[in-house]
């Protein structure tokens, strides 16, 4: 994959920057700190209930974090994303709370306008980091915005071992490889673990299948969907489920209920302008965070579509941040050699 850029523009006269973050989850915040330490300046944007999420990403719609480094007792996703936040400006990142909701990445400097300024002047920046993040599908079953995080999750990994769910009947809906890793890594905590399957055979690969149906804590539920989720007001105990050959409804007493039906990477604002997979996750040079496109680079779940925690986010966001760094360095020190002598 060559990063192709395809001519100069003149740079903004309302704001030019050296590097502008868009996204304020774990990745975007941590790059926006490498990069203040490195006395870059950065400008993050995150957005004004962009992609449906408040300022600070998915993290913000979480309860109790327990997996995340530092923090041996817990710590509540919106407070998390808070101090990330607080850090970032502690060192100088800018930060604003305005969605970028057009950019043309065809010449550097990279152009791009705020909602609401899209007939305006844009302004400019050098390098763009994409931190836009994904969103996990969701059913929009009747009572799931009741008990979203209050039972219902699309993630085992982060939520799975939270004291809710131990020991506990369990649900997860899907029929790929991930639902079979979900529903797999549930049998650690939960005391049975039910899988809805729409149809009447596994999307998952074949060792993957196997490995599903031989286990004795798991029970596939063929040709069946939810139709409801229901609990006590505080917190679910109950899925009521339907066979699609038939029609039959009936109730399925579980604590639990896990998507694993995919998610949507944010990835609407650089469509056709960086090269995507099938699935529409930015694809980035193996090893680092480098789109297709010279200077612009993106980290987080928007590009991460395996392991989608806010560990490895943050790691991917100070990989971003380093190599916007060099390639600074590197084309201030060119400059300087094809100056005057």
């Amino acid at each position: 994959m060559a990063p192709i850029t395809s001519g100069i523009v003149p740079r903004s006269t309302k704001m030019h920057s050296k590097v502008v973050i868009i996204g304020s989850g774990p990745a975007g915040h941590t790059a926006a700190l490498y990069l203040a330490r490195a006395n870059l300046n950065p400008i993050l944007f995150e957005g004004f209930m962009a992609n449906g999420f408040a300022p600070g990403g998915q993290l913000t719609t979480t309860t109790e974090i327990e997996n995340y480094p530092g923090f041996p007792n817990g710590i509540m996703g919106p407070e998390l994303m808070d101090k990330f936040r607080e850090q970032s400006i502690r060192f100088g990142t800018q930060v604003i709370t305005e969605t970028i909701s057009k950019i043309d990445l065809s010449a550097r400097p990279f152009r791009y306008w705020r909602e609401g300024q899209e007939s305006e002047e844009p302004e400019t920046a050098e390098t763009v980091i994409i931190a836009t993040g994904a969103s996990a599908k969701r059913l929009h079953l009747k009572g799931e915005e009741t008990y979203w995080q209050s039972g219902i999750s699309a993630c085992a990994v982060c939520d799975g071992a939270v004291p809710i769910f131990r020991n506990k009947p369990l649900a997860v809906i899907g029929g790929g490889d991930s639902a079979v890793e979900e529903a797999t890594y549930l049998t650690k905590y939960g005391s049975h673990v039910y899988v809805l399957v729409r149809r009447g055979e596994l999307r998952a690969s074949k060792i993957m299948a196997k490995r599903l149906m031989s286990n004795p804590k798991i029970t596939i539920l063929w040709n069946t969907v939810a139709v409801e989720c229901r609990g006590d007001g505080d917190l679910l105990n109950n899925l009521r489920i339907r066979n699609v050959l038939n029609g039959d409804e009936r109730d399925l007493p579980v604590n639990g209920l896990f998507y694993a039906i995919g998610h949507e990477p944010a990835t609407a604002l650089v469509r056709n302008q960086l090269q995507t997979d099938e699935d529409g996750y930015i694809v980035t040079v193996p090893g680092s965070t480098q789109t297709s496109v010279k200077g612009v680079f993106a980290a987080g779940d928007v590009q991460d579509k395996r392991y989608r925690q806010a560990i490895t986010s943050a790691g991917s966001g100070c990989m971003a941040a380093l190599e916007v760094e060099r390639l600074l360095a590197e084309e201030e020190a060119d400059s300087r050699e094809d100056g005057p002598v």
